[in-house]
């Protein structure tokens, strides 16, 4: 079975040669049967091979299946090839499963679009290049798949282009992204210069053997590749994109939250874990870059108006948690949080799209209210995710691996009381502003828009399967790794230590870890609470700190995302539009038009004229003359032309006889 690896990838891209090419030929039930039945064929693949990797585990714990030679120039020759391993298997299944849920509630969300068949191309490549990134064997192919998925969320964030901001959008996501990705490049240049390959596992080897641990170049490189991380994750300062990429259709924004784009950054780290380990002060920065993060949207998302965005900025918060776990080497951890992050953000995006959809494309949670009756499966699935999202002890997914995450900033050798207090207020800010919105959206008193499309229509059955069964996922998800106070049965944890570093932890008991438990527990349930007192018995306390001076000054903060868009457009945009008017007459152009441009200018007006120029001017009239002369023959008359014939024929038999 691990032969069929190579299909993983395939089957979606083959969905999107075909929709791409014959899709404006195909009926909406021929595009749907193309766009998801191919998702659905990668996951059957990805189920089929992981079966056989758990059951027949390979050599090394890992299988490598070689295509064919990419490149091969001066020593330089990665080749197609993919790898499998513990880490590749769990971000695949998830990557195609859930990939395969978005594109089924796709197929009846995007029902009455214009570009049926462009859609669902978009999103087989999506799904495609994502696959391509995590399967890689070696970087450059890695960053193929890297780019693809850049490339991917720009066509989709800005699906509906016809509107201005939608453009807008994805230009923005697309920019802000290639920051990070220079960085990124640079730093697959100094790896192959260094180390001479890029083909992951024997880099890896190579930089251990030849770098000691904090040393320039393995800072340097690491650094470099935190800088990509940074940028396709929205983390800190490269965050200001992932907001605004709300402007896509809801499956797309569920798709680039959940299971590709935004994780791509964190899957880098921990397939590079070697090299960061070489770099600790780096390791530093990723786990304060990741607290910062967790917190600075965490705080945007209690002021939004837009469910979307709500959705959005805790993204960038939960992938927040991810880099602070890998930041203190919890690398399992992190990818745990993944785990039950993909389940109950798809859950949580694709229940905000069944909403909006039905509202009539409203956004606004201040413009809804009472929906728990009007949707009742979109209730009570949108409720399961937040629970999770927002850690309920015990019962959600979200509380495993949110715990095991806070628990390791703690007792991790290289964590920190620091670390673990933003992680606990983090938790927080989260359960209030995913209560906030649960509050505004189903209990508070229908809006009027409400009342007048009430009773809104039901959900077709490919919406509500997808609900359903990530909220079973989102519930049952953290089962497959349960901590040393509730069962002992790290099954994940143990499956990635086959190919990730366990964490160093401080000696720490079992009383010490439940405590910390319930205070984690007790700081999540206590923010369901809090919102439900601001939001549904004490809004006037709130609209009154609103009203204030303090309150309104962060309320703007917050909102705009603490001012980043306008700090860069500041720094960057207008300063570069300064820098340019100000170049369109500087001293250097002024030289080059002197000495250059003038003088050849000069020199070609002389130069009409030159003894070459008329050899070919002449030859040009001598063919135009002859023309002329040869188009007086061709006059019509058939005797003359008679005449020419019999006058050519004896010419050629005197030549004959004669000669």
């Amino acid at each position: 079975m691990l032969g069929l690896l190579w299909l993983i990838p395939a089957f979606p891209l083959a969905g999107f040669v075909l929709l791409a090419l014959a899709g404006s030929r195909l009926s909406r039930r021929g595009v749907a049967l193309v766009g998801v039945g191919s998702v659905g064929l990668s996951a059957l693949a990805a189920s089929l091979v992981g079966g056989s990797f758990l059951l027949s585990p390979p050599a090394g714990q890992a299988a490598t299946q070689t295509l064919w030679s990419w490149i091969d120039v001066a020593g330089f020759h990665p080749e197609i090839a993919f790898r499998l391993d513990a880490l590749s298997l769990i971000m695949i299944l998830v990557v195609t499963f859930v990939g395969f849920l978005i594109h089924l509630y796709s197929a009846e969300f995007m029902m009455d679009e214009e570009g049926y068949s462009r859609f669902f191309a978009y999103m087989n490549l999506f799904v495609g290049a994502m696959l391509i990134l995590l399967l890689a064997d070696n970087l450059p192919l890695l960053y193929l798949g890297w780019e693809g998925v850049g490339l991917c969320s720009y066509l989709l964030i800005g699906f509906w282009y016809r509107e201005p901001e939608n453009g807008r959008a994805a230009r923005k996501a697309f920019i802000v992204t290639r920051v990070g990705d220079a960085a990124m490049a640079v730093g697959l240049f100094l790896l192959f210069t260094q180390l001479g390959t890029l083909q992951i596992q024997e880099l890896m080897q190579r930089a251990s053997a030849q770098w000691q641990g904090g040393s320039g170049l393995a800072v340097a490189a690491a650094a470099l590749l935190l800088g990509g991380a940074v940028g396709k994750s929205a983390q800190l300062p490269l965050q200001t994109w992932l907001p605004d990429a709300m402007a896509g259709p809801s499956p797309v924004s569920a798709l680039i939250h959940a299971a590709t784009m935004v994780t791509a950054g964190v899957y880098l780290i921990a397939r590079m874990n070697v090299l960061f380990g070489l770099a600790p002060s780096v390791m530093l920065a990723v786990a304060i870059i990741g607290a910062l993060t967790l917190l600075l949207a965490g705080f945007s998302a209690l002021v939004q108006r837009d469910i979307k965005r709500v959705l959005a900025y805790s993204t960038i918060s939960q992938i927040g948690y991810m880099f602070l776990a890998l930041g203190v080497g919890a690398w399992s951890a992190a990818i745990f949080h993944f785990m039950t992050h993909a389940f109950f953000k798809a859950l949580l995006f694709l229940g905000a799209g069944a909403i909006i959809i039905r509202l009539h494309h409203e956004h606004d949670m201040f413009k809804m209210g009472g929906l728990r009756r009007e949707m009742p499966t979109t209730f009570w699935t949108f409720l399961i995710g937040s629970a999770s999202l927002a850690a309920i002890p015990l019962v959600t997914a979200g509380f495993y691996s949110k715990d095991q995450i806070l628990w390791s900033a703690w007792a991790s050798e290289t964590g920190s009381p620091w670390l673990w207090a933003a992680g606990l207020i983090g938790a927080l800010l989260t359960s209030l502003y995913t209560f906030r919105m649960v509050f505004l959206t189903f209990y508070c008193e229908r809006h009027a828009l409400v009342r007048e499309l009430s009773p809104l229509p039901a959900l077709g059955i490919r919406i509500r399967l997808p609900l359903v069964v990530l909220a079973v996922l989102s519930v049952v998800g953290g089962l497959v790794d349960l901590p040393h106070t509730l069962g002992n049965l790290p099954f994940l944890s143990d499956f990635l230590h086959q190919i990730l570093p366990a964490a160093n932890m401080a000696s720490e008991g079992l009383g010490t870890e439940l405590l910390f438990q319930v205070i984690a527990g007790v700081v999540s349930v206590g923010g369901v609470y809090f919102a439900y007192l601001l939001i549904l018995r004490r809004r006037q306390v709130v609209e009154r700190w609103a009203r204030s001076s303090l309150g309104s000054f962060l309320r703007r903060l917050w909102f705009g995302g603490w001012g980043f868009d306008r700090l860069y457009d500041t720094l960057v945009v207008r300063a570069y539009a300064w820098c340019a008017q100000a170049n369109r007459h500087d001293i250097i152009d002024s030289f080059y038009e002197t000495v250059v441009v003038r003088p050849y200018r000069w020199l070609a007006r002389i130069n009409r004229g030159d003894a070459i120029d008329l050899l070919f001017t002449g030859l040009a009239r001598l063919a135009t003359a002859l023309h002329a002369l040869l188009s007086r023959t061709q006059t019509g008359r058939v005797r003359w032309y008679a005449a020419g014939i019999t006058l050519g024929a004896a010419i050629a038999i005197a030549l004959v006889v004669l000669l």
